[in-house]
C-alpha cells in the first residue's frame, strides 16, 4: 500500500466513519473549517492533484501537506527493540498525518471514553447521520459532522438513542459551546482544563488533529499491557511502567504505539471476546 494511503487511512475514526471514504483512487474527507464546510479528495498515490468543494475548500487545500504527513520526518526514529525493528521492516515506519480539526477529534475522544472503539465509532456515525449535513461536492454518500453550534443546541438526552449516556453527552455539549477556543487551548496545552477532558482525550486530539508523534494516551485500558508485553515480556502493566518502557523512544512514542497496534503484537488472549451490549440510556 502506498505510504500516502497508509497515512490518510490512519486519519479515519474507523471503518464506517461517514465523514471519510475511499473512492475513485482518492481519499475523501468532509469537515468544518474556518471558512465553512468543505470536502477534499486526495489521490492515494503521489501523482495527481487534490480537489476540494464547499465554502471552506481553500482551507482544506492548505492542509494537504499536514493531512498526508509530508511534514512528519521519521528518520531519527530508531526501533531499538527487536519486535519493533521487525514490525518496522514488515510494515514500514509509520508517518502520521494531522487533520487540524481539534473539535472533531475531541468529540471522537469523548465518545471513546469508557467504551470500546466499536461502540464509539457506532455513536459517531449515528450522530453524524442524524445531525450532520450532506458533504459539499460530488454525492458519494459522504457526510459533514455536525458543527459545534449544532451540538451545543441539543439537550443532552438527545444523544441517548445514539449510545451516549448523560456524562459523555454533557461533556460533548460543554466542548461544543467553546469550539472557537479549542485551538487556543490546545496550542497552550490547556485542553485538559475542560471538565470531562482528561489526559487520555488530550493525547487522542494531539495525535489525530496535530500529528503529535510523541503523545501517549495515559489511562487507556489496553495500551499499558500491550507495551509491557512487547517491550518487556510482562503481562499486565500500568501507566507508569508504560511510560518507563517508552522513555528510550522519547520524541517518537506515538509512532511506537502505532507500530505496536498496527502490528497486532499484543499478548495472546485468555478468553474469547465478549459480546457488545447496547450502551445504557441514562
Amino acid at each position: 500500500m502506498p505510504t500516502r494511503a497508509r497515512v490518510l487511512g490512519r486519519l479515519r475514526f474507523g471503518p464506517g466513519d461517514p465523514t471519510t471514504a475511499v473512492a475513485d483512487g482518492r481519499w475523501w474527507w468532509s469537515t468544518h473549517t474556518a471558512g465553512g464546510p468543505a470536502t477534499i479528495a486526495i489521490p492515494l498515490t503521489d501523482d495527481g492533484s487534490p480537489s476540494a468543494w464547499g465554502p471552506g475548500a481553500d482551507h482544506l487545500l492548505a492542509r494537504v501537506d499536514a493531512l498526508t504527513g509530508s511534514g512528519d520526518d521519521p528518520s531519527t526514529f530508531k526501533p531499538l527493540h527487536p519486535a519493533l525493528a521487525a514490525a518496522a521492516r514488515r510494515r514500514g515506519v509509520p508517518r502520521l498525518g494531522a487533520t487540524g480539526s481539534v473539535f472533531n477529534a475531541l468529540v471522537q475522544a469523548v465518545l471513546g471514553q469508557r467504551v470500546t472503539t466499536v461502540e464509539a465509532l457506532r455513536s459517531w456515525a449515528s450522530i453524524t447521520r442524524a445531525f450532520g449535513t450532506r458533504a459539499p461536492g460530488p454525492d458519494i454518500g459522504l457526510m459533514t459532522a455536525p458543527s459545534g453550534a449544532r451540538l451545543a443546541a441539543l439537550p443532552y438526552y438527545t444523544l441517548h438513542p445514539h449510545g451516549v449516556e448523560r456524562g459523555r453527552a454533557s461533556t460533548i455539549s460543554r466542548v461544543a459551546r467553546v469550539e472557537s477556543r479549542l485551538d487556543t487551548l490546545t496550542a497552550n496545552d490547556r485542553l485538559g482544563v475542560l471538565p470531562g477532558v482528561g489526559p487520555w482525550s488530550v493525547a487522542h486530539v494531539r495525535v489525530k488533529a496535530l500529528g503529535d508523534v510523541d503523545a501517549v494516551a495515559v489511562g487507556d485500558l489496553h495500551l499499558p499491557a500491550l507495551v509491557a508485553w512487547v517491550l518487556a515480556g510482562e503481562r499486565g502493566g500500568d501507566d507508569a511502567r508504560m511510560l518507563e518502557l517508552l522513555e528510550p523512544y522519547a520524541g517518537h512514542r506515538a509512532r511506537v504505539i502505532r507500530l505496536l497496534v498496527e502490528g497486532s503484537l499484543g499478548p495472546p488472549r485468555r478468553a474469547p471476546y465478549r459480546r457488545l451490549e447496547p450502551n445504557a440510556r441514562r
